[in-house]
């Protein structure tokens, strides 16, 4: 199949296009490098099966005659889209937009990597998030550019599904870790890693109670795959995430023990409007992709910690 992969040089997508080059497809990863990085490509680059555009989906044509599109273009950590906050919102708004136009005129099969941010922090009641959880989000907080982008990208690609007939479906991501994350995204596996690795105190914001469920990034692509290609998909929304549930504080000790680490941690003053449990529901991904996270923690951090430690050689 001849596939575009927007945001294809971020974390989740150079990883996604690997695998789909992998299975056999004819794969052009598309981004604009504001948070992407070639270097995350480079492995691929020069392969018959695929090829790299740097262009920006909100403003650029990205070719024509795609068979399924794969949209992952958005800064996706605190760091990336609290800097770039506009092309957050323009690029699930208005890129969104264009891609769904480009999936109507193709006939192509579409994926929105849509995100629990769009989830919010959730009442006691709505522990695991499902995928019939409306969320409880600020729309003018420090989360909102990046919140709001995607409940309107899901929007969008709603009314799109229904008034333009586009195969599509929605695939909420929770959180995500391995190699490729950038050491200064500001989420908690690559910060703490790099502190540790470089001898720095650990820093936990608040007291370390709350929680986190991380899928390894291997296991969560290859959900997308099945989410987008399994039948019957078009028109759902779907989990994906692991929900292995765990304290922020037993993240930082455990990487501390596994790089080998003197680092202390230490705890800071929290965040604003911290979420304090994070946790999917992915019975219906169990049911309806026949998809889990098979990864141990263990072996998804070591893997991450050895990445970071030749990426700094």
């Amino acid at each position: 199949m001849r596939i575009l992969v927007t945001g294809g040089a971020g974390f989740i997508g150079s990883h996604l296009c690997e695998l789909l080059a992998g299975l056999g497809h004819q794969v052009t990863a598309v981004d604009n490098l504001v948070t992407g990085r070639r270097s995350n490509l480079g492995h691929l680059v020069g392969k018959d099966s695929f090829t790299f555009w740097e262009a920006d989906v909100t403003q650029d044509a990205v070719g024509e005659g795609w068979e399924a599109i794969f949209h992952l273009a958005s800064p996706a950590s605190p760091v990336g889209y609290q800097r770039k906050p506009i092309e957050t919102l323009l690029v699930n708004s208005l890129g969104t937009y264009h891609l769904l136009d480009l999936a109507s005129a193709s006939g192509a099969q579409f994926l929105l990597a849509s995100s629990s941010e769009v989830y919010g922090d959730p009442p006691p009641q709505e522990h695991p998030q499902r995928e019939t959880y409306w969320g409880n989000v600020n729309p003018v907080g420090p989360r909102s550019c990046y919140d709001e982008g995607k409940r309107f990208a899901e929007a969008i690609t709603a009314s799109y599904l229904k008034e333009r007939g586009v195969d599509a479906r929605i695939v909420r991501i929770f959180n995500t870790y391995g190699p490729r994350m950038a050491e200064d995204d500001g989420r908690i596996i690559p910060t703490f890693i790099s502190q540790a690795l470089h001898g720095e105190p650990i820093t936990v914001y608040g007291d370390g109670s709350q929680t986190r469920s991380l899928c390894y990034v291997t296991n969560l692509v290859d959900g997308l795959v099945k989410a987008m290609f399994s039948p019957g998909t078009r028109g759902e929304v779907f989990n994906l995430g692991n929900p292995d549930e765990r304290r922020v504080a037993e993240y930082a000790h455990l990487i501390r023990e596994l790089t080998g680490s003197s680092s202390p941690v230490i705890y800071t003053p929290p965040r604003e409007e911290e979420i304090a449990r994070r946790r999917p529901d992915i019975t219906k991904a169990e049911a309806r992709l026949g998809w889990r996270p098979t990864t141990p923690l263990r072996e998804g951090l070591a893997k991450t910690i050895e990445w970071f430690r030749e990426a700094s050689a």
